[in-house]
Order: C-alpha cells, then structure tokens, then sequence
C-alpha cells in the first residue's frame, strides 16, 4: 500500500467501530468509513473533544452534529498549498487527503522532465492535484461537471498564490469534453482522473463507471502527446479493483508507448494504532518505469 506520509495539517489519530477520528488543523472530526470494521477500544482522548460528529441515516445521507465551536470553513496546508475546508452535506470536507502520495508523485515527475508539461485532470474536484501539478510548473486543464467544484478549485488556487499560473478550469461533462479535445487535435503530456460510480454531467449526462470507464480511457489515451510522462486512475469504488484498473491501463498504453504500468491501494497511516487504513486505489502507467 502506499501511504500519504507528508502531512502536518492533517492527522487520521484513530479509526473504530465505522468511524475515523480526524484532526484537520486545529479541528478534530469524527467521519463513518464503511472501511472501519473492526471495533477495537476508542481510547485516544479526543474521541471525546471532536468539533463535529456526522452521523449516518439510515434512510440515506445524514447530518453533522456540532460538539464544539466549530467555524463554517477553514483552511489547512500541503507542500505550500492551502485547501479551503467545511464540511458538507454527505460528510466530506473538499479534501481527500490520501491523494497526496499521488500529488507528490506527479509532482515530482513534472519537475524532473525539465520541459513544459501540458496535464488534463479528469473528475478534478477541488484541485488539489490540479494545484500540485502546476506549482510544480505545468500548465494544467481542470475539468469537473460540477460548477460548485469548479468555482472551490479556483479559490484554492487563489490561497495557495496560484491563481496567475498556467490554468483552465472548465465546467463540463468529462467524456463530451475528451471527444472534443480529440476532434480538435490536441494533446497532454499527463492524464489524471477521479471517476465517480455514477453521476450526471451539467447538462444532465449520465455517468455509470462500469459501462464509461473503458471507452474514455480509451479516448484519453489518444490525447496523450508524443513524450509522455504518466496517466493515473483513481477510484473509491470497490467494483474497481487495482488490478481492474492496472488491466486496463496495461491494455491501452504499453502496446504502443511502452513505460510500465502499477496498481495499489493508497491510504492514511492511524496515529494509535501504527497500521494504515485502505482509502481507495490507484493504478498509473509512467513512460520512465520510476
């Protein structure tokens, strides 16, 4: 599994019985994770000092509960980056803090090409890999069909001091927009995507991961330029395994591009417990194997 190590400002201090117990900066919230089945004792004291608890419905969604004063947004720090946080309805926050292993992986990739690197991030949500990606000097395309992502993406760039950097941020349907990019000839050095199991585009387009996710690889795959550097696939849906994803990735790309393709788990290290707990996958095929 790898394991996103290089937080401050974000700290998994303990997960049990359904539930992780998070510090996000100087806030403490407690999450359900459908991950969490073991119920081992929840001796870390600030299971008893969290801000907010969300709790489940069992008819779905659910609702935070305030323990503590608790302010409607803040922000937290990474590498530089500053994220834009408040918890929402169906109990995120605007962040998925696991993705650094990947933030720092391409990042680090970017930089060590020495040359303009043009990305597209498929599915970008609130930018955090968009924002890693440029402050490490590329010019990246954010696609997202949800104009509320969109508009959060952007103030994160802002706070992070990005905003006059090489970026487009577009409200669109990802796989309408992908075709167009083929039609219109043009290419990216780097893909990303974050596909959903289901969702809809603005203009009501159905997305379902299991019938789509071939076909805009697929199409993807011929937008990449003549040098490039990686394409990674993320997903939280159990019905996409690593190795479903590894499968594809290594169907598409090494044929005719070469590189080498791998799959794994990537998750958060428990402060108690030393263990780390699975938070989705990633399969990614790199031209240079490293």
């Amino acid at each position: 599994m790898r394991e996103a190590k290089n937080w401050v400002d974000y700290e998994l201090l303990d997960a049990s019985d359904g539930e992780r117990l998070e510090r996000w900066g100087e806030f403490i919230l407690i999450r359900p994770d459908p991950q969490v089945v073991w119920a081992t004792p929840k001796t870390h004291p600030m299971w008893k000092r969290a801000h907010a608890h969300y709790h489940r419905s069992n008819s779905g969604g659910g609702h935070w509960e305030t323990l503590r004063p608790l302010p409607d947004s803040w922000q937290i720090g990474w590498e530089g980056l500053r994220f834009n946080l408040k918890p929402m309805g169906f109990k995120h926050t605007g962040l998925f803090p696991e993705q650094a292993v990947n933030w720092a992986d391409m990042a680090a990739q970017i930089r060590a090409a020495g040359r303009p690197v043009k990305v597209l991030n498929l599915f970008g949500y609130t930018g955090g890999a968009t924002l890693a990606c440029v402050a490490a000097g590329a010019h990246v395309t954010h696609v997202d069909a949800s104009r509320g992502m969109v508009a959060w993406g952007r103030e994160n760039a802002v706070e992070s001091g990005l905003a006059d950097r090489p970026m487009r941020w577009l409200v669109d349907d990802c796989g309408k927009f992908v075709q167009r990019e083929m039609r219109r000839g043009n290419k990216y050095d780097a893909i990303l995507m974050d596909p959903p199991s289901y969702g809809r585009g603005p203009n009501g387009e159905v997305w379902k991961l299991e019938d789509q996710i071939f076909p805009l690889v697929r199409d993807c795959v011929s937008l990449l330029s003549d040098a490039p550097l990686f394409f990674y696939i993320n997903s939280y849906t159990t019905g996409l395994s690593p190795s479903v994803m590894r499968y594809i990735l290594h169907a598409l790309i090494p044929p005719a591009l070469g590189g080498t393709v791998d799959a794994d788990e990537i998750g958060l290290p428990v402060t108690a417990s030393g263990q780390v707990l699975p938070c989705g996958s990633t399969a990614r095929w790199r031209a240079d194997g490293k």
